[in-house]
């Protein structure tokens, strides 16, 4: 027997999936996982699952500076030369209540309060300088609504409203690496630090029988999607699994796979540094929103070219720019040096159907 006889067979991509019908399949096998609650003092970076209701917020109206607490319709014709004599002049500051038949807070040099009655110097406008009841938080309105990301800022509003506990949606996403080279580590190292600030990551290593175990909402492998002799991560996946793209029309990173073992897809990133950056931002990220059903995902900013970007028809083209103000330089095409990705600070996608962008055009750029 020659040892051609056992060597397993080569991957090979028979065809590379058009990057428009690969998001729309992700888009059409991939549902939300379910819902949990947490501390909101846990939830910075999860998705809410549902909206969040809370106040009134202030439950009365108070002042929102320091001032006279008076009737406004009083004040209407007031001057310096002309004083208005005022019924109710109630000094108060910052966060007291409105006093029984205030609607304005005055500033404290708008009254003069040394006669009996006090009288206005100047015209207030009804609601000036009031916080009004429910102005923060009204129950009637979601204070976040479902589809949220969840900030810093957002967990010191919830907190200060009293809002315990939310429901939310936090993936688990498992990163496994197949080789242990440097680049491997590298690829490893970027995907786990934007995973960390929207899911919770489980590192591992090789393709294992404890690779495809349960409790992992996405799993993404670093490696092995190509045609050497050692790659073997997309007839791994189709061994456990289902394999529904392997060859996507992304450059760089046309031998990307995705598949499913059992309810959790599995996204296989190539083990070349640019073509795995182009397919975890392009692909990936498509499918933790959609496992977390993120809906405020910003959009890209249009900004306007510095240098023309040549592209092939039939492939889209992530391409790495530089952003300065509102115009963006292209760093590379194709191949993606890494002294030119380390300058990057977003990237533009171009579709499938283009040659590219004339210089001065206006094009969608996210941001990395």
């Amino acid at each position: 027997m020659v040892m051609d006889d056992v060597r397993p067979p080569t991957q090979r991509i028979e065809r590379l999936t058009p990057l428009a019908d690969v998001l729309t399949r992700l888009d059409a096998l991939l549902t939300p996982i379910a819902a949990t609650e947490l501390s909101v003092r846990d939830a910075l970076g999860r998705v809410l699952a549902a909206d969040v209701h809370a106040g009134p917020h202030p439950p009365v109206a108070l002042a929102l500076r320091d001032g006279f607490a008076v009737r406004s319709e009083e004040t209407g014709d007031a001057g310096s030369y002309a004083p208005a004599p005022l019924s109710l002049a109630t000094r108060v500051e910052v966060g007291a209540p409105l006093p029984a038949g205030a609607d304005a807070i005055a500033p404290l040099d708008a009254v003069d309060d040394r006669g009996d009655p006090a009288q206005a110097l100047a015209p207030v406008a009804p609601g000036e300088g009031v916080l009004v009841q429910g102005q923060d938080a009204n129950p009637g309105e979601p204070l976040l609504r479902a589809g949220t990301l969840l900030r810093h800022l957002d967990l010191v509003f919830l907190a200060a409203l009293g809002v315990a506990r939310v429901s939310v949606r936090q993936p688990t996403v498992r990163v496994v690496r197949v080789r242990q080279d440097q680049v491997a580590q590298a690829i490893a190292s970027m995907l786990i630090g934007s995973i960390a600030a929207s899911a919770r990551v489980q590192v591992s290593e090789g393709l294992t029988d404890a690779t495809w175990r349960p409790h992992a909402d996405l799993i993404v492998v670093i490696g092995g999607s190509g045609g050497g002799e050692r790659d073997d991560s997309v007839h791994a996946l189709a061994r456990v699994g289902k394999v529904i793209v392997h060859g996507v029309g992304l450059s760089p990173g046309d031998t990307t796979a995705f598949g499913l073992v059992g309810a959790a897809p599995v996204l296989v990133v190539p083990g070349r540094l640019d073509s795995a950056l182009a397919a975890w931002h392009v692909i990936g990220t498509r499918i933790l929103c959609r496992l977390a059903m993120r809906t405020d995902v910003p959009p890209a900013k249009g900004a306007r070219l510095a240098k023309k970007i040549a592209s092939t028809v039939g492939l889209a083209e992530f391409v790495p720019v530089r952003a300065e103000g509102d115009v963006v330089t292209p760093l590379a095409s194709g191949y993606l040096p890494w002294r030119l990705l380390a300058q990057a600070t977003g990237y533009v996608l171009v579709p499938a159907q283009s040659e590219g962008f004339s210089a001065g055009a206006i094009v969608p750029m996210v941001m990395l």
